[in-house]
């Protein structure tokens, strides 16, 4: 009989597929824009936008490193599952610009668009024990061995991407970034609550 605590495989497999494809929309969106956003996403965007270089090539290869602080942090379950999701939404963010365009897109409306769908996409990882990878498992570590809190390393790092953002795209477009990337921490904020989870 399965655990009904447990997540099965199958379910798994679909929760991080629709986190990836969720993630991988959201980002058409913000590039399409020419937004940005924080975390390590955030970081490989303004790479992207710096050197021309594709954002999934750029995306899947800042994450390399952080596999093996996952898997010190989190364990191998987590680490093969962020792996997936952040190798999915890399090469989702190569194939679906082809296949979604827009005649009409409000940079406004696009970034609450982006910021809900980011943090759907995310919550549902994180609910199938993954995510995409990056600074929130060196914030992590780092409150467990400094003392530091998680939530302020995140927020200290994207203060920092936002900063170098205004060297990088129109001070417009980096205050509608904002207004995206609120709306993406309000949602996973509101809704990630583990103690309200049947399942794990």
């Amino acid at each position: 009989m399965t655990d009904p605590k447990k997540h099965s495989l199958i379910e798994d497999a679909q929760g991080i597929v629709y986190g990836a494809s969720m993630a991988g929309f959201g980002l058409v969106i913000l590039t399409h824009l020419g937004l940005v956003t924080g975390q390590t996403a955030g970081l490989a965007v303004l790479i992207a936008y710096m050197t021309g270089w594709g954002f999934g090539p750029v995306f899947f290869a800042i994450n390399l490193p952080f596999y093996v602080l996952g898997y010190l942090r989190m364990g191998l379950g987590f680490t093969v599952k962020t792996f997936a999701a952040v190798a999915l939404v890399s090469a989702l963010s190569l194939w679906l610009p082809g296949q979604i365009s827009f005649a009409t897109l409000n940079p406004w409306v696009g970034a609450v668009l982006f910021g809900f769908l980011s943090g759907s996409a995310l919550l549902a990882l994180f609910r199938h024990g993954a995510s995409l990878g990056g600074i929130g498992i060196v914030a992590l570590m780092l409150q467990d061995r400094l003392g530091w809190r998680a939530g302020w390393v995140q927020l200290g790092f994207d203060a920092m991407l936002f900063a170098l953002a205004f060297a990088v795209i129109e001070a417009r477009l980096v205050l509608i970034s904002f207004l995206g990337a609120l709306v993406v921490n309000l949602v996973i904020a509101i809704n990630h609550r583990r103690d309200r989870y049947v399942a794990t």
